[in-house]
């Protein structure tokens, strides 16, 4: 009887184990860049902190060439969670920006892949400094949900090969990566692309570990 209750408890915990929840970790405390730096020092000017939200560009000035925000540690299977903003005449030149994820730097340049944001390319996936677009988007749905100059979510959920892309919940790329020999490990950035005058905003920033 003795054994039979204990076998009781042990699945029992194992279960409750099975089922507890993954955390959610912030990686942006909404004061500071801590945990963040730039790709190239150069440009670190560039970002701030204002009102609660991760800031390059002013929308009133052009970007001279582009500029990235990266986290200081790397992140393999996660869903990464945001809340994004970009502004900007776009008859100045291109208002465009993205999420690095999985990417690595070398020197000042950064390399892999970016959720891409901006009038033309929301929701695709491109590769930074490899091989170029990698999935077009599908935005029939979202052209109905988008906020083009507002506030939009942006959900990266990237597990083993498998990638999904997310504007505002609606999945904008499914994509399957075939190249072994990719890296499925790296850090997070913010891009600001060069081109006309533009403002990019970012917030309630947290990942979850898949």
């Amino acid at each position: 009887m003795k054994l039979i209750t204990i076998l009781v408890l042990v699945l029992s915990t194992l279960g409750l184990h099975a089922q507890t929840p993954q955390q959610t970790t912030s990686l942006f405390d909404g004061k500071t860049l801590t945990g963040w730096k730039t790709i190239n020092p150069a440009f670190a000017k560039k970002w701030s902190v204002i009102d609660g939200a991760i800031i390059a560009g002013d929308g009133q000035n052009k970007i001279p060439s582009n500029t990235f925000l990266g986290t200081t540690k790397e992140y393999g299977d996660f869903e990464f969670r945001c809340l994004f903003r970009i502004s900007g005449d776009h008859k100045t030149g291109l208002i465009n920006s993205g999420i690095q994820y999985r990417s690595l730097v070398q020197g000042k340049k950064i390399i892999g892949y970016q959720a891409d944001i901006g009038k033309g390319y929301w929701g695709s996936l491109y590769d930074e400094h490899r091989r170029g677009k990698l999935a077009n988007s599908n935005t029939s749905t979202l052209k109905h949900l988008l906020k083009e100059d507002g506030w939009n979510s942006y959900i990266i959920r990237c597990k083993g090969n498998h990638h999904q892309l997310y504007i505002n919940g609606v999945k904008t790329v499914d994509y399957i990566e075939k190249d072994p020999n990719i890296p499925a490990k790296g850090i997070f950035a913010f891009q600001l692309h060069s081109g006309g005058n533009a403002k990019v905003e970012f917030k309630n920033i947290t990942i979850e570990a898949l």
